[in-house]
C-alpha cells in the first residue's frame, strides 16, 4: 500500500483537465467593478472562455479582444492594444480598470503591452481622456506555461500589486477567495459576519449569480472596487484560502506591507473548516460565537447520517483545481472514504513539495496515485485498462463522458459545471458545504444502486 506523486507517463496530452493561462486571468477581471479586460490575442482566447463563463454562470459578461490576424502575428500588434483601449473608453463611459492579458501569441512574437501601457498613459490618456480615471495593468499570461490556475494567480498578485497603497490602517481583513462559485462567497461573508469581521473579499464574484431586473440589464460583473484593492495595504492582515489561486498576491503583501498573513487551507470538510475559523481568530482576535459551533453540530451529525453506511470504504477519483481537489481529497477521508486518484491537470513544480499531499502520502494505508499534469486519459485509461475500480468520480462536466460510459457515479463539482442546473449557487467551502457536498455523494451512491439493483432495499430501511 502507498501513495505516489508522480508526473503522468508520457508526452502531449489528450483531453486537457484545465484551459489555459488567459481565462484565470479573465475571470480575475470579471470580479473587479468597472473593469473590462482586452485579451491580445486571436478572438478564440475571449470566445471560447467567455462562453465557459456563461455556460457555468448562466450569466453574460464582458471581455474584449485585441483581434489579432496573420499581420498582426508577422509584423507585431501592439497598435491592436491602442486601438482596443481607445475603444473600450469611448464606448464604455464607466470604464477604469483595463487589464492588458497577453496570450501565447503575442508573447511569441514579442509584442511589448508594458511598453504599450506607458505610451497610452503618456499619450492617449493624457491628451482625449484627461480627466477621467484609467487604469492599465498588464497581465503576462502566455498558453504555453502553466494553466488557468496559474493565470489566475498572476493576475490576481498583478492587480494587487498595482492598486495596493498604504495611507491608514483600515482595521479589515483581506480574504482572496481564490476560483469560487457564488455560493461559496455568500458562505464565506456568512461566517465572517457571524464572527462580526469586517473583511475585503477578493475577487467579488457573489453577485454573478445575478438577478433579470425590470430595466432588463442582464450583464454580471464582479463588485470588487477600486478603492478595496488600495485598501488592501491597510489591513490587519490577509488569509488566502488556496495555495495556487491568490497565494502569490498574499505573499507579496506581506512582504510589501508586512501583513501577517495565512495561506491556506481551503476550507473544504470540517476539518478544514475549524481550522480556517481558528486562523480567522488568530488573526482578527475574534471568537467563534456558538452560532457557529451549533452550525458545526448539524454539519456533523448530517455526516454521521450517512458516512459509515454509505460512503465509507467507497473508492473514490478526483479531478480539477488542485486546491478543491486536495481539499475534496482530505475531506473524503474524514468521511471514511478512500481516494485512489487524484489528478492535477497542470506541470506546477511545486506540487511535490505541498504539505497537504506530502501528509497524504505519509497517511493513507491503501493505493493512492497523485498526477501531475494530468489529462483524462489518465482516468479513463486507468478504468479501462489497468483495471482502476471506482465506487465515485468529483469533478467538472469535462469528465462527464467518462463517468457515463463507464457507467460510475459522479457528483459535480468545480469550473466549469454546465450539465446539472445550480450548482455555482451552492457552497463547498464551511459547514455547510460539508452537508452539501456529503449529502449530493451520498445520493449520487443512492441513484447508483437503485439503477443497478445493488442492495437497493437498504434506502427502504435506513
Amino acid at each position: 500500500m502507498n501513495c505516489e506523486i508522480k508526473e503522468k507517463d508520457r508526452v502531449g496530452t489528450i483531453n486537457p483537465i484545465f484551459t489555459c493561462q488567459p481565462a484565470g486571468a479573465q475571470f480575475v477581471s470579471i470580479g473587479v467593478k468597472d473593469c473590462i479586460g482586452i485579451v491580445h490575442g486571436g478572438q478564440g482566447c475571449v470566445m471560447f472562455v467567455r462562453l465557459m463563463f456563461s455556460q457555468h454562470y448562466k450569466e453574460s459578461f464582458e471581455i474584449a479582444s485585441s483581434s489579432v490576424h496573420e499581420d498582426g502575428a508577422v509584423f507585431g500588434a501592439c497598435s491592436r492594444v491602442e486601438e482596443g483601449v481607445d475603444v473600450l473608453l469611448a464606448r464604455y463611459p464607466k470604464v477604469k480598470v483595463i487589464p492588458i492579458i497577453t496570450t501565447c501569441s503575442t508573447e511569441v512574437i514579442g509584442d511589448d503591452v508594458d511598453g504599450v501601457i506607458t505610451k497610452l498613459n503618456e499619450g492617449l490618456l493624457k491628451e482625449k481622456y484627461p480627466d477621467r480615471e484609467v487604469h492599465l495593468i498588464a497581465v503576462h499570461a502566455p498558453s504555453f506555461v502553466g494553466s488557468m490556475i496559474s493565470g489566475y494567480d498572476v493576475a490576481v498578485r498583478d492587480f494587487v500589486k498595482h492598486f495596493a497603497t498604504k495611507t491608514e490602517p483600515n482595521g479589515k481583513l483581506n480574504l482572496i477567495t481564490g476560483w469560487v462559485n457564488p455560493g461559496d462567497v455568500k458562505a464565506l461573508k456568512h461566517l465572517l459576519a457571524e464572527m462580526q469581521i469586517d473583511a475585503t473579499v477578493l475577487f467579488e464574484i457573489e453577485s454573478f449569480d445575478s438577478p433579470l431586473m425590470p430595466d432588463g440589464s442582464a450583464i454580471s460583473h464582479g463588485n470588487t472596487t477600486i478603492d478595496d484593492l488600495r485598501g488592501t495595504a491597510n489591513a490587519i492582515g490577509t488569509i488566502a484560502l488556496n495555495r495556487y489561486e491568490g497565494g502569490k498576491a498574499a505573499e507579496w503583501l506581506e512582504a510589501e506591507f508586512k501583513l501577517p498573513t495565512v495561506i491556506g487551507p481551503t476550507p473544504i470538510g470540517i476539518r478544514n473548516t475549524d481550522t480556517f475559523l481558528q486562523r480567522l481568530k488568530e488573526l482578527t482576535g475574534k471568537s467563534i460565537p456558538p452560532s457557529l459551533v451549533k452550525e458545526r453540530g448539524i454539519a456533523i451529525d448530517a455526516l454521521t447520517d450517512l458516512t459509515h453506511m454509505f460512503l465509507s470504504e467507497k473508492k473514490v477519483a478526483i479531478y480539477g483545481n488542485p486546491d478543491l481537489a486536495i481539499g475534496l481529497a482530505e475531506f473524503c477521508i474524514d468521511l471514511e472514504m478512500k481516494p485512489v486518484l487524484l489528478l492535477l491537470g497542470d506541470d506546477n513544480v511545486h506540487y511535490k513539495e505541498d504539505p497537504r499531499l506530502l501528509a497524504l502520502k505519509d497517511g493513507v494505508d491503501w493505493n493512492l496515485e497523485i498526477v501531475t499534469n494530468a489529462d483524462f486519459w489518465d482516468l479513463e485509461d486507468r478504468i479501462k485498462n489497468r483495471g482502476l475500480e471506482l465506487d465515485l468520480i468529483l469533478g467538472h462536466s469535462k469528465g462527464r463522458f467518462i463517468a457515463i460510459d463507464n457507467a460510475i457515479p459522479m457528483v459535480r463539482v468545480g469550473f466549469p459545471t454546465y450539465d446539472r442546473a445550480g450548482i455555482y449557487r451552492y457552497p463547498v467551502v464551511g459547514y455547510e458545504g460539508a452537508t452539501w457536498l456529503a449529502e449530493q455523494m451520498a445520493n449520487a451512491l443512492f441513484t447508483d444502486m437503485e439503477y443497478k439493483k445493488r442492495k437497493e432495499w437498504i434506502l427502504n430501511v435506513w
